[in-house]
């Protein structure tokens, strides 16, 4: 069945419905950025495979809305399908509501399978579609014609020792339940995948890239549920988690416990990660108390334990990394590389780490002009070949038993050009700059955010993806409630938060530059004036000066680099063979 197949199968049924227009989410029930191959509705659909955007289709227009990072990937991809490419101004910003309430007739019926929209979107579409009495239904069309859908993934789970990852869940659940009492909340539904492998200290293999099972849980001051296909745990760690207060129940019975919670109680859901299919589940008679997962900002400020563990993960990455850039300095030019070959053998050197358990992410292994195309995936159809001119941009991740890494080198590969080197280098000040900051706590992410920008700014140079985002401990790479981008988002770095600092340049059609740290958050001075923080930088790997420009640079940001590349070169030495600490050294030599 082609893409205009499923597209006139969908409208049948939309027909038949009296219904005028059919959203498509990129979620799943725990609204998950990375999904499981069951819920790739969209990919099915329309054959779009990032990982952000929605489908509209009305009975004369098919779009699909999405934001910059998309644009080249979505134009290409939905050629011929049916679809067409909407442009958002904002990124993640629902800008489809306001086309539907321009497009479609008062009183006109709106179909969505309620399980892909989260709490806070269906609430939303729900309160502006009505101003004009348009209805919101909920509607699966993609099952009925869905032939041989992914089943639901059956691998096993497995229970992580208190000891690896400093805190037991018992101890877990009582800090969630002091913030039950606070928001004098009775219940709590928790639907997140991060969010349930940090409090149960469980970890999976259900999501590509990300170490979470599917499953929900319901906690209240006397019991806690996890609602998990029973297969994924042993008899054993059943037993484990019965010992930490945790009763498991079949995945699926979380819809009848939503349905029995005792009348006059309340429940708390947080509204970004919850399905609005199960929030309506909830009776009426129970008050719903809409506010952040208390877990969420718990398990962002990392304990000793996984900062001691995410520091070894670094360094056995950082060990990868640079047996990959020794790799690529000497093969380019002698033996054919391309995108995808080059990111195989980066896998390779990460899987010979001891720890290792698979990449954290898609590696987006861009030459030249790809670069320019933030997140960029070679396909077999893209893969270019890398030869020695230009810039060879490289981001990351690997997962490890102790940690979660993500880095961006950008290469050069030989003949560069004068733009090509003075934007290397004003990205470089800018991710030293917000490496270096020193702030008063309190301060949030669009502050840090500004300030790494300011040495791209101060060229009239700006870049549409957010400086950084949080990182989990052998979890999700992208990780909240912190995140460096232009948002006031009121949310406070705090000590022992882990963050990505990753400022870029792209110019399309020519090239694109990011580099990338993750830091953590650290205490600094205290003083009458406030606590300062500032960062400790985790990320231990070389970053190439070879085209540095090193009169744009001040002298405080020349003392970083060299400092930093003094660490890297004492922390790595030890790992490496002679040979490569030899290769080692002339990468790291002060500038």
């Amino acid at each position: 069945m082609t893409y205009q197949d499923k597209l006139r199968e969908i409208r049948k049924q939309m027909k038949a419905d009296n219904v005028q227009a059919y959203i498509i989410p990129s979620a799943d029930p725990h609204i998950s950025e990375y999904l499981p191959k069951h819920y790739k509705c969209i990919p099915f659909t329309s054959g779009f495979t990032g990982s952000a955007g929605t489908l509209v289709i009305t009975h004369d227009f098919a779009g699909l809305w999405s934001d910059f990072r998309y644009f080249e990937q979505g134009a290409e991809q939905l050629a011929g399908s049916g679809f067409e490419l909407v442009k958002q101004k904002v990124q993640h910003a629902p800008e489809y509501i306001q086309w539907l309430n321009e497009k479609l007739d008062k009183g006109a019926i709106v179909a969505t399978n309620e399980k892909l929209l989260s709490v806070l979107l269906g609430d939303l579409l729900t309160q502006q579609l009505s101003t004009r009495d348009i209805q919101l239904v909920s509607k699966d069309y993609l099952s009925p014609i869905w032939e041989n859908r992914p089943a639901l993934p059956v691998d096993p789970a497995f229970l992580i020792a208190d000891e690896h990852i400093g805190q037991a869940v018992s101890s877990k659940l009582t800090e969630v339940r002091a913030a039950l009492l606070k928001h004098q909340a009775d219940h709590h539904l928790v639907s997140s995948l991060d969010d349930i492998a940090w409090l149960f200290n469980i970890r999976g293999k259900d999501v590509n890239f990300n170490p979470v099972v599917l499953a929900f849980a319901l906690i209240n001051q006397d019991h806690a549920t996890l609602f998990i296909n029973p297969d994924k745990l042993t008899a054993e760690e059943k037993v484990t988690l019965l010992k930490s207060g945790v009763e498991v129940l079949p995945y699926e019975e979380i819809e009848r416990a939503l349905t029995q919670l005792p009348v006059n109680t309340s429940i708390f859901i947080d509204p970004k990660r919850n399905c609005y299919a199960y929030a309506k589940l909830v009776p009426s008679s129970v008050k719903i108390i809409k506010e952040t997962n208390p877990s969420t900002n718990l398990k962002a400020v990392k304990n000793e334990t996984e900062i001691t563990n995410t520091r070894e993960a670094m360094l056995k990455d950082g060990v990868a990394i640079t047996r990959f850039l020794k790799w690529v300095e000497e093969t380019i030019g002698k033996t054919k590389i391309t995108e995808l070959s080059a990111a195989a053998q980066l896998r390779q050197y990460r899987a010979a780490q001891e720890g290792f358990v698979g990449d954290s992410f898609t590696t987006i292994s861009a030459f030249r002009a790809h670069g320019a195309l933030p997140h960029y995936s070679a396909s077999a159809e893209s893969d270019a070949e890398v030869i020695p001119e230009s810039l060879f941009l490289v981001d990351s991740g690997g997962q490890y038993f102790y940690g979660t890494t993500d880095i961006t080198r950008t290469i050069p590969m030989g003949i560069t050009t004068e733009q090509e080197e003075t934007d290397y280098t004003l990205v470089l000040k800018g991710m030293i700059d917000g490496c270096k900051a020193k702030f008063p706590k309190g301060t949030c992410g669009y502050q840090i955010d500004a300030i790494t920008r300011k040495p791209l700014w101060d060229y009239a140079i700006n870049y549409g993806h957010g400086t950084g985002h949080g990182v989990g401990y052998f979890l999700n790479v992208h990780e909240g409630p912190q995140v460096f981008n232009p948002t006031n988002a009121p949310v406070a770095i705090e000590l022992g938060m882990v963050t990505s600092i990753e400022p870029g340049v792209y110019r399309p059609g020519r090239h694109g530059i990011r580099i990338e740290n993750l830091v953590q958050t650290i205490a600094i001075e205290v003083n009458e004036f406030n606590e300062f923080y500032g960062f400790e930088t985790l990320t231990i790997a070389p970053i190439n000066t070879s085209i540095v420009k090193k009169e744009l640079l001040d002298q405080s940001q020349i003392d970083w680099l060299n400092s930093y590349h003094a660490e890297v070169f004492e922390k790595l030495s030890p790992r490496l063979n002679q040979e490569e600490i030899d290769w080692l050294k002339e990468a790291t030599k002060a500038i």
